[in-house]
């Protein structure tokens, strides 16, 4: 006999639908992230420090346009009126400006194969910061997995001749924004919300200096590369939206996974598209931390499921990423 089929209300409800939108959203998410070399190259002509003044103003821009589309302005209120709040929303406005930053440089600078790097340690990094500060317990092969990417980095070192500053300045960055975060009561949007408020005023009077003295890109006749700079908004928002959505509806451990699907595609665009250099140590450093990464999501998923199995919650990560 046909199994009849669920009505609309019903297939919300449903797991397997559940799932299925939720590795659509988080997917969409990290694909755009790691695609998002191809836009800030295209704003090569742009110089990093502007691109990152336009990204910070468009998200501020859209950010607070939705929030008040949506009736959620009382919420942005609040994270603004709570001292603590607040104070650690300056700490992670400096932490997210940083790492934009390095990465919009980096990719400038035809380092995407560092970035990658970055935030192919980050899940490592947030690790070892939960051990120093949040006096987490580090498990035995969690344990093992730092250190063999610890060997992975240092055989990089090695290679290039100098330390990968640009890949542990991301993945230090974003970790303890990461772990601030983790203690503001404020979701995603919202958090980043506040943090572009608070760089838009810096910002937007140094744009205006910067256009007083006739060197800003903006409305200087080239209406490709003005769409780009207000679009920087758009691409630093829509995917934020989209992992939010993804988080909400899938278990940690599938998050785990997904979230390298972006250095991976930002690692195939600069070996394959970019053609930044990609000797024999670069492939063995990067086997290494791939080695590293295989043992800590195993250990990963091996916790979920008996956490799972104890009825504990879904555990969201942190966002936004480059």
């Amino acid at each position: 006999m046909a199994r009849p089929a669920l009505s609309p209300a019903a297939a919300d409800r449903d797991p397997a639908a559940e799932t299925r939108r939720g590795v659509a959203y988080a997917g969409a998410a990290f694909l755009f992230w790691g695609l998002a070399p191809i836009y800030w190259k295209a704003l090569g002509a742009v110089p990093p420090a502007e691109v990152l003044a336009h990204r910070v103003v468009w998200s501020f821009v859209l950010l607070t346009g939705m929030l008040v589309a949506a009736r959620r302005g009382r919420e942005l209120v609040a994270a603004v009126r709570r001292p603590k709040t607040l104070a650690t929303l300056v700490l992670t406005t400096a932490l997210i400006a940083v790492n934009w930053y390095v990465y919009i440089w980096a990719i400038d600078a035809d380092r995407v194969l560092e970035s990658s790097l970055g935030y192919f340690v980050n899940p490592l990094v947030n690790v070892l910061l939960g051990v120093a500060f949040l006096r987490e317990r580090l498990p035995k092969a969690q344990a093992w997995a730092v250190a063999i990417a610890a060997v992975g980095v240092a055989i990089l070192t090695v290679e290039v001749g100098r330390v990968p500053w640009v890949a542990l300045a991301l993945a230090g960055t974003f970790g303890f924004y990461g772990l601030l975060r983790k203690t503001v009561d404020a979701g995603p949007q919202v958090g980043l919300a506040v943090e572009t408020a608070l760089l838009t005023p810096l910002t937007l009077l140094w744009l205006g200096r910067l256009h007083a003295a006739g060197d800003g890109h903006l409305g200087g006749g080239d209406l490709g590369v003005d769409a780009l700079l207000v679009g920087a908004g758009l691409v630093t928002v829509l995917p934020l939206v989209w992992f939010t959505q993804g988080a909400r509806l899938l278990p940690l451990s599938a998050l785990g996974l997904l979230q390298y699907l972006a250095p991976t595609l930002q690692f195939l665009l600069a070996v394959l598209v970019y053609r930044e250099p990609f000797t024999a140590r670069h492939l063995a450093a990067f086997a290494v931390i791939w080695a590293a990464l295989g043992v800590f999501t195993w250990d990963l998923r091996r916790r979920v499921r008996q956490g799972a199995a104890r009825g504990a919650g879904r555990i969201v990560p942190p966002a936004p990423r480059g």
